[in-house]
C-alpha cells in the first residue's frame, strides 16, 4: 500500500483524477486510532469555470484559498452548519481544481467508524453520503490544508482496481444553482455498491444526498 505521489493530483485533468481516485484507499490516523475505506463515489469540480465550484469566476476566500495551492492538499468545509464534507485538492497553483469524496466502503477500524458515528451496530450508512465520510474517517474543517503526502490524512494505492465495466458517470448531486453545468457528468460511482449515496428508481441512479 503506497501513498499517492503529488504527482498524482497536480495533473490537469480534474475528471480523470476524479474517476481514479474510485478503489483508492482513504485514510486517517489520529491519535493512533488508524481507519481507512475504500473510495466508491466522487465528483469533480473544475475551478473558476465550473458554476458548481467555490472558486468559480475565480473567488477565492479565506475558505477558499487552499483551492489555489499545488494538487495533494484538504479541502474540508461545512455545510448546511453540520457536516464536514472532504474534497482533494488538484491541479498546479493558482487553478482551483478540486474533487469532492462522496462515499466510501470501510476497510479498517470499523469499530471506531461506528463509535465516531454514536450507531450501535455497523450498516452501509457508515461512509455512504460525504458528511458520512468524514464523520467516519474523524475528518473536520480544521483538517483543511493538510498535506495528504503526510502520515494524518492520506489516500494509498494498493493495486485495486475496479472493472471499467463497473464505473457510472452522472451529474453531480445537490448543485441545481449551477444551471448548466449541474448537468454535467462529473460524478464517478461504483455500480451497486451499497455504499454510494444514491437510490436506483426505475433502472437509473436517482440522487440522494445524504449528507
Amino acid at each position: 500500500m503506497k501513498k499517492l505521489p503529488p504527482e498524482f493530483y497536480q495533473r490537469t485533468n480534474v475528471l480523470a483524477i476524479a474517476e481514479e481516485l474510485l478503489g483508492k484507499l482513504l485514510v486517517t490516523s489520529f491519535d493512533g486510532e488508524l481507519t481507512s475505506g475504500r473510495i466508491v463515489e466522487t465528483e469533480a469540480y473544475n475551478g473558476i469555470i465550473d458554476r458548481a465550484s467555490h472558486a468559480y469566476g475565480g473567488r477565492n476566500t479565506q475558505r477558499t484559498n487552499v483551492m489555489f495551492g499545488a494538487g495533494g492538499t484538504a479541502y474540508v468545509f461545512l455545510c448546511y452548519g453540520i457536516h464536514h464534507l472532504f474534497n482533494v485538492v488538484t491541479n498546479t497553483a493558482g487553478v482551483p481544481h478540486a474533487v469532492l469524496v462522496r462515499g466510501i466502503e470501510p476497510v479498517q477500524g470499523k469499530e471506531i467508524m461506528i463509535e465516531r458515528m454514536n450507531k450501535e451496530k455497523f450498516d452501509a450508512s457508515v461512509g455512504r453520503g460525504p458528511g458520512n465520510v468524514s464523520r467516519a474517517l474523524g475528518i473536520y474543517k480544521q483538517h483543511t490544508g493538510f498535506s495528504l503526502n503526510d502520515d494524518t490524512i492520506w489516500i494509498a494505492d494498493d493495486g485495486f482496481r475496479y472493472p471499467s465495466s463497473d464505473i457510472i458517470k452522472s451529474p453531480r448531486i445537490g448543485v441545481d444553482y449551477a444551471g448548466e453545468d449541474a448537468l454535467l457528468d462529473y460524478r464517478f460511482y461504483v455500480k451497486d455498491n451499497p455504499f454510494v449515496s444514491g437510490k436506483k428508481i426505475g433502472g437509473k441512479k436517482k440522487p440522494v444526498d445524504e449528507g
